[in-house]
């Protein structure tokens, strides 16, 4: 392990290798001060890239302030299998194996393993929200919540903010190009057609929603991904899952690659709350 200081006296990372269904896998552990002790909650994250892209590394700052809140908790950041390796249903074998290897291994993570929580971004999220699935049907790891965040959730790019684009040129820019990031990404994940109505794949397609642990959902208004985050959640709600659906304003900036950290850090207060109300 690769223990080092990221902020002195508020946050410490180290890089571990974890469990996949076939192998080992990269992650990068936070928590905040130095291991001493365990920490109730552990907070699985997955990152975005469209199944095609993105690291551990990604969600660094967001991660560490979100440890920053609460000194109960530690949070891991951990890699999958990309579709350029395999495609559906490596990410998603390796999203539960990654649970259960948190659940044996809960010392290397200065967790007690009371409570288990699972987010992530855009893929990342399709992937936690998935996996809560997958935990469920096989029984298992419990998990106390799952916090999606600008999820993709529909392969078929079918919804009216994943079709409109912003008036405004520049913005719509870098919606456009997330927009085309989201369907690159689906043909390389789901190169069977058949897959893109599995609920593994797709968690708007699934008729099972019961028993799930309860949900955060956020998007953003100018997101192509907001349609279907809300859908799911309505859906969620209809099947008595407690949910929190939230459309937060545009992220003030005009990278498309920056919007992920933006809207976590601006979501930052809203994710801390809900992990809290998860005790």
């Amino acid at each position: 392990m690769n223990e080092r200081s990221i902020n002195a006296g508020e946050a410490v990372s180290r890089d571990v290798e974890v469990t996949g269904a076939a192998g080992p896998l990269p992650a990068r552990l936070h928590m905040a001060g130095p291991a001493a002790g365990k920490r109730d909650t552990l907070v699985v994250f997955f990152h975005g890239g469209g199944f095609v892209g993105g690291s551990v590394a990604e969600a660094d700052e967001f991660l560490r302030q979100l440890v920053g809140t609460d000194p109960g908790q530690v949070a891991l950041s951990a890699g999958y299998t990309l579709a350029c390796q395999q495609p559906f249903p490596a990410a998603v074998e390796d999203a539960h194996a990654i649970l259960l290897w948190a659940k044996k291994n809960k010392a290397k993570l200065a967790w007690n393993g009371k409570r288990l929580i699972v987010a992530g971004i855009e893929a990342g999220a399709n992937l936690a929200a998935v996996v809560s699935l997958v935990a469920r049907d096989r029984g298992g790891p419990a998990l106390a919540g799952q916090v999606l965040i600008m999820p993709m959730l529909d392969p078929g790019l079918s919804t009216c903010s994943m079709r409109t684009m912003p008036a405004c040129v520049d913005k719509a820019a870098v919606v456009d190009d997330v927009a085309r990031t989201c369907a690159e990404g689906y043909r390389a994940y789901l190169p069977n057609a058949a897959d893109r109505t599995h609920p593994y794949a797709s968690p708007l397609q699934s008729s099972r929603l019961k028993n799930l642990p309860p949900a955060l959902i956020l998007s953003a208004d100018d997101d192509p991904l907001r349609d279907e985050a809300e859908q799911y959640g309505a859906r969620l709600i209809g099947a008595g899952i407690p949910t929190a659906v939230k459309r937060l304003p545009p992220p003030p900036l005009e990278e498309p690659g920056g919007r992920a950290d933006c809207v976590c850090t601006f979501a930052l207060e809203e994710i801390a709350a809900f992990i809290e109300l998860q005790h």
